[in-house]
């Protein structure tokens, strides 16, 4: 039971991409607006702390069964997570949080009310959770993108020069899933690609006023994609589920890809299907790592 000097919380992944997850504390410092993002920097620390992608926390809602906000490593807030919002399902399924005979979860987001679908192992454990992730935007406006003209921005020319380096010139096809992605498309493989130094430059060039994710993509065929992935706020991430939503998404509106597509990551794969029409459905599993508490005084503030 937390007490208003330790955090309850649960390690947990979705292919890779890896989230503290906690009840909001509602007394103490720590139950204040301004000290998440400073909880998240402190618990998400990989040399300080637990480590994680990011802080993912529990709050009540008027409108669904649960509501998820989410805080990056840097302390940051990020309007969706679609990794972590299957983590965020488990962890109210398998804590008792939520009642859902039907399998089905409401999570309220930045975004709207989502709704997800869990899958079960024979001995009834959530073997999997699938997402509605929404409709996709594509209006610069939603993407935060300083840009006039038309919808969907499918080929745009944006050079970034890596600090240190010389000028890369990219080619970004722009969509939002609640939060900005610009996905760049690849003639070889993500893994032989300096993701770690073209994708920052990218997340904060000054074209994005919000900052933006950053998919660096290489399609395999008509069912699947190869991806790595630079998350804003984070760094590059094992995994993104939003981030292989607008792959597929962008890849869709190049033609370059079926209805469903598995998207391999260093992480592992995930599902992704789209009609070109409706809402994305994201496909992956959720696994929880180890339970434990966090310490609040002293590393919340």
């Amino acid at each position: 039971m937390m007490t208003a000097a330790s955090l309850p919380f649960w390690k947990m992944h979705g292919t890779g991409n890896d989230f503290v997850v906690a009840e909001a504390p509602r007394v103490g410092p720590a139950s204040e607006e301004g000290a998440w993002p400073a909880l998240a920097r402190a618990i998400c620390d990989r040399h300080r702390g637990v480590g994680g992608d990011g802080l993912l926390l529990v709050l009540p809602s008027s409108v669904a069964d649960r509501r998820m906000r989410i805080f990056n490593a840097d302390g940051s807030e990020a309007e969706m997570c679609g990794n972590g919002i299957r983590c965020f399902v488990r962890y109210l399924l398998d804590r008792g949080l939520v009642e859902a005979p039907d399998g089905r979860v409401q999570v309220e987001t930045v975004p709207g009310v989502l709704t997800a679908e869990t899958r079960r192992s024979g001995a009834g454990d959530v073997a999997g959770v699938r997402v509605s992730m929404g409709r996709p935007a594509f209006d610069p406006a939603a993407i935060g993108a300083a840009l006039e003209g038309p919808a969907p921005v499918l080929d745009l020319p944006l050079a970034v020069t890596p600090e240190g380096g010389d000028e890369v010139g990219l080619t970004l096809t722009l969509v939002s899933m609640g939060n900005p992605h610009a996905v760049c498309f690849l003639d070889g493989s993500p893994r032989a690609y300096p993701v770690e130094r073209v994708g920052p430059a990218v997340e904060r060039h000054p074209l994005f006023a919000r900052r933006t994710n950053v998919e660096f993509v290489r399609v395999e065929g008509r069912g699947a994609l190869e991806m790595r992935v630079w998350e804003r706020g984070v760094g590059e991430t094992q995994a993104c589920g939003s981030g292989a939503c607008a792959a597929v998404v962008a890849a869709r509106l190049h033609d370059l890809v079926d209805d469903e597509v598995t998207v391999r990551l260093p992480g592992g794969e995930i599902t992704v299907t789209w009609d070109g029409e409706g809402s994305v459905l994201l496909d992956g599993p959720a696994a929880h790592v180890f339970s434990a508490e966090w310490p609040l005084e002293g590393n919340a503030g």
